[in-house]
């Protein structure tokens, strides 16, 4: 096999490469031999045409289309492989020569990796706002949080006020005529939580059991529900019963009834303090590779991204979350009615910062190679075994979906952002 490569633009050219008769011969007989036991012809049982016969009524060209499909993906991989491309999206293919007896000469339009130009990655000096402090405030903010939690809603007596719960039936109409999804019966909503349209819940702060109110509203223009969007409607509530919060007293059985490990409030807040910080050392952490990382990101060069890669990455992306949201139980269709949103509205929300997530990935990768970072068998099992934990997964069941190729890759990374974020230096 011959092959050659032409740059045409910018992380753009065309290979050409050939496929020669001692890969063709087989191929045409593979061909031959899966096609022929549905064939008929006059003189022959099914299935039992010679092949001279078949070449002499249908042409051996006929075979042609099945043995090149047979033969494409290897050819073009050992081609890439030949002239150590380094191809970012799917070529487009394109025969020049088929001629019989001769050998197939074939173009492939391929988009290269863009080359990277590292600048400073490491001792970089970086600004970060997270802070390891954790202040008494926050503690108490975490108590009573959970103390919240455990809060009972008791009828009261009088006008609701903002975060009371209301007990309601209503009616929704635009212009005197019901609406679908506008009616509702023995709904308790939280005044303040904002389940339902702006304007509606303060409309019922003030209003007492046995009240009806004249809720008017207006749709927004983005409303899911395209008939109603930036309409005025009028709901008919009902306020059955107001109900507000009662929660229990701040002291030692509190504490108790929050976490059976404790025994009073300050065993409580002691450890909610430890846990605090250590989510707060992880948010420093964090913050710390993040704004190293877009610096070394910053400091290189990258000449002219692909679109096809930034593409490539926003569908990875959408991906990833469907993959992620139906394992959790919710179809897209599920998702997409939950959220009111839509596929293309997903598409437009990983599109915004696609092309930083592809130039901080080519960033690392060339860290990576500059480093010489490669991965050990050793550090690969590791790798299957965390993941194995990470999704509770069998072993093997990990090591069946991902090839040695994708972890080493995925190590390596690891590296590269080690180094970034060991030698930096927080101002």
């Amino acid at each position: 096999m011959s092959t050659s490569f032409e740059n045409t633009a910018t992380n753009r050219g065309v290979i050409t490469f050939t496929i020669g008769q001692d890969k063709i011969k087989p191929a045409l007989d593979q061909a031959f031999n899966s096609i022929k036991k549905d064939l008929n012809a006059p003189g022959f049982r099914k299935g039992h045409i010679p092949r001279a016969v078949f070449n002499q009524q249908f042409g051996e060209e006929s075979l042609y289309e099945n043995a090149l499909n047979a033969l494409l993906p290897a050819a073009y991989e050992a081609a890439v492989a030949e002239l150590e491309l380094d191809v970012v999206a799917q070529p487009k293919i394109d025969v020049t020569s088929m001629e019989k007896g001769q050998e197939w000469i074939l173009t492939a339009e391929v988009v290269t990796k863009p080359e990277v130009k590292l600048g400073d990655y490491k001792n970089l000096e970086v600004s970060v706002d997270a802070s390891k402090e954790v202040t008494d405030e926050e503690v108490d903010a975490k108590v009573e949080r959970e103390r919240n939690n455990l809060a009972e809603l008791v009828v009261k007596e009088g006008a609701a006020a903002e975060g009371d719960t209301v007990v309601i039936d209503f009616v929704g109409s635009v212009d005197g005529v019901e609406f679908d999804g506008g009616k509702g019966d023995n709904f308790s909503l939280e005044l303040g939580s904002g389940q339902f349209i702006p304007g509606f819940e303060e409309q019922l702060v003030g209003s007492e059991a046995g009240q009806t109110v004249d809720v008017n509203v207006t749709f927004p223009e983005d409303y899911q529900a395209e008939d109603l969007a930036g309409k005025a409607a009028k709901f008919v509530t009902t306020v059955h019963e107001v109900k507000a919060k009662e929660v229990p007293a701040l002291d030692d059985e509190l504490a108790k009834d929050i976490d059976e490990e404790v025994e009073t409030l300050d065993e409580l807040k002691a450890k909610y303090r430890k846990e605090l910080e250590a989510a707060k050392e992880i948010a420093f952490d964090d913050a710390v590779e993040g704004a190293a990382i877009e610096l070394a990101v910053e400091n290189a060069e990258i000449v002219e991204l692909p679109e096809e890669m930034v593409h490539d990455e926003v569908h990875r992306a959408m991906n990833e979350f469907m993959g992620n949201m139906q394992r959790q139980g919710i179809s897209p269709e599920m998702y997409f009615q939950l959220t009111g949103t839509s596929e293309e509205d997903l598409h437009k929300q990983y599109e915004a910062d696609a092309d930083k997530r592809v130039k901080t990935n080519l960033v690392i990768e060339a860290i990576a190679a500059a480093e010489g970072f490669e991965a050990s068998d050793e550090e690969i099992e590791k790798e299957i075994t965390d993941l194995a934990t990470e999704y509770s997964m069998e072993v093997e069941q990990v090591r069946n979906l991902l090839s040695p190729e994708m972890l080493k890759h995925d190590i390596a990374m690891k590296k590269a952002v080690e180094v970034i974020t060991s030698s930096a230096k927080v101002k």
